[in-house]
């Protein structure tokens, strides 16, 4: 390949494609150059050349596509991502990534980890085989989240399976995000040994960590990259130890927009931009189309940054924290032909994967379209993770005298929770409480088919008036999280749940108002891109209905119980700071 490549360079051999009339955006250097074209062979880039230059060649047969001045940029690729997270397979996933110019993702499915353990994972990576996109894998480091003591899960990935993925699967290029950030600063074993296993082949490390004080141990324990960089001031702390920070850029409406204030660490404090890249962590279905990677870049630009600076930062930097910058990230010999062309807002008009076009005018070709239907089709086992108790009662019981509970408030945007202590004297009804209080029940309830366990608490703050809303996706064990005002639309909830082999939905008066199911795993959908998106638009719509403060992406982080201060596991409720199990009632 290399020889054709440069007799290509040299002008003794065509190319199979020739973008011409273009401007050039250089991630190398920084600079827009006018007046290039981009010659591709065999899916690699063999030369940028001056504009013209192939038409004044004694070459032929190339096919010549007329940029018409328009900016090429190389494909981008998205250092952090859960493609669980858009309720679609990867091959579903791809379409809207390739419409947003992201050509490369490195995606941590411990989503599906967390479900159906080394297996769940080794279907992901066998469909991601089958997308039209290139996708790695960061191998799931913390499944599950936290110890059986304090939730139920499906899987349970030992230092040693982590191993074996990372011996038999060479897309697994780094070792996931390690949210157990407290017990790796606390010197836990388990944490430790799995760290080591990424260590001792050489894979880099994703971090996850939430508070200053533990940005010097998780860097001591060799992570190594983090999405969770929420300021100014934790961004720059991570960057002085050492610790590439993934600015996370969201729908501004959801928790997934953090990078406003994070960027501040280069646009103020004057931190140098080279080990700081953008990316989208979680994205639904509907807003994968409309907040894609070059959304996030546009921020980038908004808040201060050159273009050349910022598209940089979501394709060059993050091909590099990877080591894989000879293959992505930038116009140059060698290079994939991963290509966008891009107008003068940045928009994205056309997508070159591997030289071939597959999005045209902002809409699929009939190539892409032909790859997204030869689809990866997973095993039946994996419709068949929903495992629930026959009968459960789904609210605690009526307290008879004065007590104290045990409250999760939410703290705005919806990550971070806080622990409010409520008193609640006697009363005829769960209807007085909420009324005055803003409260409604929260519950969880185990679905692996292991002990039917089921946790009570009350949400604060959630906005909920009437109805019910549940979701299989409860990070990170993904037990059914329920939120309602009573018992029958709480029980309809979850009988919709089931019903559908996982999903989620949106109750009132006993009927669905809005549902998106999940079969696989009880996490994604088996649809194509757009039928997703349009049933979760439906769903957000219910959702808003129903008066909910908090999207339902940042409602399934609730039972997450590794980030502070309290939250709810089919255990119970768990204090984070802690790591321990605390009553509803004191």
């Amino acid at each position: 390949m290399t020889r054709m490549l440069a007799a290509v360079a040299m002008g003794r051999v065509a190319p199979d494609l020739v973008i011409t009339g273009a401007r050039v955006l250089s991630t190398y250097t920084e600079r827009i150059h006018r007046q290039r074209e981009v010659w591709i062979k065999g899916g690699r880039i063999a030369a940028v050349k001056p504009a013209g230059t192939f038409k004044q060649s004694k070459l032929g047969g190339a096919r010549v596509y007329d940029a018409q001045g328009g900016i090429l940029a190389p494909g981008l690729v998205d250092p952090h991502v859960h493609i669980e997270s858009s309720m679609m397979t990867a091959c579903a996933f791809a379409e809207a990534a390739l419409l947003n110019g992201t050509t490369t993702v490195f995606c941590d499915s411990h989503e599906i980890g967390n479900v159906c353990d080394v297996a769940g994972i080794e279907w992901m990576l066998e469909d991601a085989r089958c997308a039209p996109l290139s996708i790695f894998l960061t191998v799931p480091s913390t499944v599950p989240a936290t110890n059986a003591r304090l939730e139920t899960a499906g899987g349970d990935l030992t230092p040693a399976k982590i191993g074996g993925i990372f011996d038999r699967w060479p897309e697994a290029a780094a070792l996931g995000e390690k949210m157990d950030y407290i017990p790796v600063a606390l010197g836990d074993k388990r944490s430790h040994a799995i760290l080591a296993e990424a260590l001792k082949r050489g894979r880099p490390v994703c971090g996850h960590i939430y508070g200053r004080e533990f940005v010097a141990a998780g860097a001591a324990s060799g992570i190594s990259d983090t999405h969770e960089a929420i300021d100014r001031e934790i961004s720059n702390d991570f960057l002085e130890n050492g610790v590439w920070v993934f600015l996370r850029g969201g729908n501004p409406q959801t928790p997934w927009h953090s990078l406003p204030q994070a960027i501040k660490a280069v646009t103020e404090l004057g931190a140098s931009s080279k080990r700081v890249c953008v990316c989208t962590d979680d994205r639904d279905a509907d807003d994968l189309f409309l907040f894609g990677m070059d959304w996030v870049v546009r921020q980038a630009v908004a808040a201060g940054l050159p273009t050349s600076t910022a598209w940089s930062m979501g394709s060059l930097h993050p091909a590099t924290r990877y080591a894989m910058d000879g293959d992505f990230g930038g116009l140059a010999p060698a290079r994939r032909a991963d290509v966008v062309l891009l107008n003068d807002a940045l928009e994205v008009q056309n997508t070159w994967y591997g030289g071939e076009l597959v999005v045209k005018n902002r809409r699929i070709t009939p190539v892409l379209d032909r790859a997204l239907s030869r689809r990866y089709r997973y095993p039946r086992a994996a419709y068949a993770t929903v495992k629930l108790p026959r009968r459960v009662t789904l609210t605690p019981s009526l307290p008879t005298k004065k007590v104290t509970a045990n409250v999760i408030r939410l703290v705005p945007p919806g990550i971070v929770t806080a622990r409010d202590r409520v008193v609640l004297p006697p009363a005829a009804s769960w209807s007085e409480h909420f009324a005055r209080r803003n409260l409604c029940f929260l519950t969880v309830v185990e679905r692996h088919g292991k002990n039917g366990g089921v946790g009570f608490g009350l949400l604060r703050d959630f906005g909920l008036q009437h109805g019910a809303v549940a979701s299989s996706v409860g990070h990170d064990a993904h037990n059914i999280v329920i939120a309602g005002t009573n018992e029958q639309d709480m029980q309809v909830a979850l009988a919709t749940v089931k019903a559908m082999h996982g999903g989620v939905c949106a109750v009132r008066g006993g009927k669905v108002l809005g549902s998106v199911a999940l079969p696989v795993a009880g996490l994604l959908s088996d649809q194509r891109a757009p039928v997703v998106a349009k049933q979760t638009t439906a769903l957000k719509r219910a959702w808003a209905k129903l008066g909910c403060t908090v999207p339902y992406m940042g409602f399934n982080l609730l039972p997450l119980s590794v980030i502070p201060e309290l939250r709810l596991t089919d255990k119970g409720l768990v204090d984070v700071l802690a790591m321990r199990v605390v009553p509803l009632y004191e």
